[in-house]
């Protein structure tokens, strides 16, 4: 059974706080667009989603300026533009769309009112990760894809090609000349991409660079995350910490969008792996959950456990978690028909 204990403990009538003092929420640390986007996701899952819900999507709709900008950051009242970036654009247009199906009219209704009001919008992303998002939101939104939205997918993931065919070698199978963040989500996109279109160039590049990230991150018999100290650049050393939740989801999901793609027992395997990080198959062999709290520690760090528990962490816990519960059931009706 899914653990939504921490997630209610974060939110108050803005959204979801960004961040914790150990287990205490930090009502200094403001709200953002990423978070609530996160956030709402997982509220369609949750026994009582719809009034969480309703709390989401009031920040991503307000967050949105008369001009069009979107504010990443909440505090005090009111939205500011620090910390504002295109990946949480990105974020809360896949929220938008996946949400535009949620139970209950309301929201989906607003949710692809935002949605279709803004995906356009992605045509001026330079950001790898906020075009992965987008492509994203295209292809798992409800519906056919209309021209329009062909067009703009086709002109994205162009933009993918382009940025793999620049910086990858026989060696560096990668779209940039570094590891960061939430890696998984280009192949991971490119991935969605086949399975909407069918387009041969997007798996090929998808199937590659996701080999080539799991060849990194699984370099023993664990998920082991590219550490935020240091990151990995080129020909340079993979930092060790710290490892962040954020982006064991990540490999979660791509994973599991190559499966469901191409049906290839390794990626279902690789998946399971690295969603086992969260309970401790890691470096450490440390849970991340806390079951006292329902929460999940911020990040593996060179000496144990960060302690804090932010939103971004459970989030992306709960993320995998639903993923993972959605496999089992779907295996469980495969069973009984066959």
């Amino acid at each position: 059974m899914l653990d939504y204990r921490y997630i209610k403990e974060l939110t108050d009538e803005a959204g979801i706080l960004q961040f914790s003092k150990l287990a205490i929420p930090d009502k200094r640390s403001g709200y953002t667009l990423d978070d609530n986007a996160r956030a709402l996701i997982v509220s369609m899952y949750m026994d009582e989603g719809y009034q969480y819900a309703q709390k989401y999507i009031w920040y991503i709709k307000n967050s949105q300026q008369k001009d069009g900008s979107w504010s990443n950051f909440f505090l005090d009242g009111r939205f500011c533009s620090h910390f504002n970036s295109e990946d949480s654009i990105g974020r809360a247009l896949l929220a938008c769309s996946l949400a535009s199906s949620a139970p209950w009219p309301d929201i989906a209704d607003l949710c692809q009112q935002i949605y279709e009001n803004n995906i356009h919008k992605a045509i001026s992303f330079r950001s790898p990760r906020a075009i992965s998002y987008a492509l994203l939101a295209i292809c798992k939104g409800n519906g056919t894809l209309s021209k329009q939205k062909s067009e703009l997918l086709d002109k994205l993931k162009e933009y993918l090609f382009s940025l793999y065919e620049v910086n990858h070698s026989s060696k560096w199978l990668w779209f940039e000349n570094y590891l960061t963040y939430c890696n998984g989500i280009l192949p991971q996109a490119l991935f969605s991409v086949y399975t909407a279109t069918g387009n041969r160039k997007a798996l090929k590049i998808a199937h590659d660079s996701l080999n080539f990230l799991n060849s990194i991150l699984f370099r023993n018999d664990y998920l082991n995350i590219v550490g935020n100290q240091g990151w990995y650049q080129r020909g340079g050393n993979i930092g060790l910490f710290d490892q962040q939740p954020v982006d064991a989801a990540s490999t979660v999901h791509a994973c599991f969008e190559a499966y469901n793609a191409i049906g290839e027992p390794e990626y279902l395997e690789l998946a399971l792996k690295a969603y086992q990080w969260y309970r401790g198959r890691n470096i450490h062999g440390i849970s991340l959950y806390d079951q006292n709290t329902g929460a999940c520690f911020d990040a593996l760090s060179c000496d144990g456990v960060n302690k804090n528990r932010g939103a971004e962490a459970v989030l992306s816990l709960l993320l995998s978690d639903i993923l993972m519960e959605n496999f089992v059931e779907q295996e469980k009706k495969v069973d009984k028909s066959s």
